[in-house]
């Protein structure tokens, strides 16, 4: 009987804290659904600026340029070269051919060239490639001195402080002179050595037979010496069929060891943004992420203006600050990008005799997206945060590890939204308080069913929760006028059985208590 009184107390909660916990609950999943709208335009963001022609035409351009093999030699090929010997070959084989275009398969002439050459008919050369290398100063490093008879020069790895710039060879034009390095240019990452821009440079030309002669001059004068360390092939195309700019790079390094060592680099980008509906839609959604992270970074400055110092106590709450820091990074990343592809593509498209240097765009894009993938990761990372480890759905994670099936369900609560608005809309009739009240009475009864209390005490309770129910409206209802009323046999008889129960429930919880104190004495210190 103890056990039903108290399953009754606990069975009919204050309606001010259910009321808050649906209100939390409420408001936990509104901050989660919002979220994920702001995720899902992430992600659109993220994916949406992809293009599966990127990749085929990656693929085309690295077959044509890395897979062709020398004529009479078809185990030499970009990925194969080893010497200098395979290297001249390549450029006057596989790399000519790649790159000049200018009849069809028949041997007529392409129609409509404009004196610019198209790879796989499709595809426009953009200026004129570009072919640079960087060398190394002598007795940069020491020789042996037991060997300086046999060795009298010595060339170390690549750096900046071994670098040579001065002019070698016929000192003609730039292929034989120094070029300086432009400040903003972006270092290139090698197998042995970290490279910067300028060095001895010399552009190809818009004729085929010119630029096989140059590849000539510069074979016969030696510009490929043992000083050299690193050669950079650079060109740029663009497809008009699906709006995409491939930026490639050809890289040969020379180690000190000997030998040479061969990379590559294609970039397809998409640098004309905005052009079709869809890419209007994407210029949408980052109006849309921008709102997004405004009304985030208020939400923060105004929780750290609250909880000063006690903010960052909670790793969450940092996790918060580094996705709002990524975020505004991405955005200056793109901000930038867009800004000097307005700039730069006119002045990289107005003079065709020129190399394009288009390379530094793609940097831009790469770094762009590096930093839209890890502020997608950390985006996600925040995302099961709020499903998993909030505090309100871990209460309702331990009341069912409990056995337990949580007070408030996310299904009631949905249940409640849905009937409200039938309601609202006429489609359904409003319950009756009684109706309301004889549901909730019900759903206690089912409710301490759960929890493991037997018919008897459920029974006892509802006996009790009768008696007081009937005892409240006799004597404590706003309606009575008389404070003096008799109080009938029968209402005797129920008040006086009332207090037993309230008698044994008291005596119950004190030898609970006197248990528990005896526990804890004999605990020791």
């Amino acid at each position: 009987m103890a056990e039903a009184s108290r399953w009754h107390q606990g069975g009919t909660p204050k309606h001010e804290p259910h009321f808050r916990k649906e209100v939390e609950i409420r408001t936990t999943l509104q901050e989660l659904l919002i979220y994920l709208i702001f995720l899902i335009n992430l992600c659109i963001l993220t994916f949406g600026m992809r293009n599966p022609h990127m990749y085929y035409l990656n693929k085309v351009m690295s077959s044509l340029f890395l897979d062709t093999s020398v004529p009479g030699d078809e185990r030499t090929n970009f990925k194969s070269i080893r010497s200098i010997t395979d290297f001249w070959k390549f450029m006057e084989g596989p790399l000519l051919e790649g790159l000049y275009w200018d009849s069809w398969y028949n041997n007529q002439k392409l129609y409509n060239l404009k004196n610019s050459s198209r790879i796989y008919y499709e595809n426009i050369l953009l200026g004129v490639p570009r072919v640079r290398q960087l060398k190394v100063r002598n007795n940069t490093c020491k020789v042996y001195i037991s060997f300086q008879s046999l060795m009298s020069e010595c060339y170390a790895k690549y750096t900046s402080e071994n670098e040579d710039t001065s002019d070698f060879g016929l000192k003609l034009n730039t292929g034989w002179k120094y070029s300086t390095p432009s400040n903003d240019a972006p270092w290139h990452w090698g197998f042995v050595g970290v490279y910067r821009n300028g060095g001895y440079i010399f552009t190809l030309s818009k004729s085929k037979s010119e630029t096989q002669s140059k590849f000539v001059n510069l074979r016969l004068n030696s510009w490929v010496t043992r000083e050299t360390r690193v050669i950079f092939i650079d060109f740029s195309l663009y497809n008009a069929n699906v709006n995409l700019f491939c930026i490639i790079r050809l890289v040969a390094e020379f180690p000190a060891t000997g030998g040479i060592l061969t990379s590559w680099q294609f970039y397809s980008v998409k640098l004309l943004r905005y052009i079709s509906y869809y890419d209007y839609f994407i210029a949408s959604c980052e109006i849309t992420f921008c709102i997004f992270l405004i009304v985030f970074t208020t939400q923060e400055a105004k929780k750290i203006k609250e909880f000063k110092s006690a903010y960052f106590k909670s790793i969450w709450n940092w996790l918060e600050l580094l996705l709002l820091v990524l975020c505004f990074v991405a955005v200056f990343f793109n901000l930038y990008y867009n800004t000097q592809i307005f700039l730069l593509l006119g002045q990289l498209l107005k003079n065709t005799e020129k190399y394009s240097d288009f390379y530094f765009l793609a940097y831009w894009n790469i770094y762009y997206n590096n930093i839209i993938a890890i502020t997608i990761f950390f985006a996600w990372i925040k995302n099961m945060f709020l499903a998993i480890i909030n505090n309100t759905y871990s209460e309702v994670k331990t009341d069912y590890s409990l056995g337990r099936r949580p007070d408030f369900e996310l299904g009631k609560m949905i249940k409640k939204s849905y009937n409200n608005a039938l309601e609202k809309l006429k489609l359904k009739k409003p319950q009756t308080d009684e109706i309301s009240k004889k549901m909730k009475s019900g759903d206690l009864v089912e409710q301490a069913r759960r929890e493991g209390f037997d018919e008897n005490e459920i029974q006892s309770a509802e006996q009790m929760k009768k008696w007081k129910e009937r005892l409240e409206k006799k004597y404590y209802s706003t309606e009575t006028q008389d404070d003096h009323q008799p109080v009938t046999q029968q209402e005797f008889r129920d008040l006086f059985l009332y207090a037993v129960e309230l008698e044994k429930e008291l005596h119950y919880i004190s030898l609970k208590l006197n248990r528990v104190m005896r526990k804890i004495s004999g605990l020791p210190y």
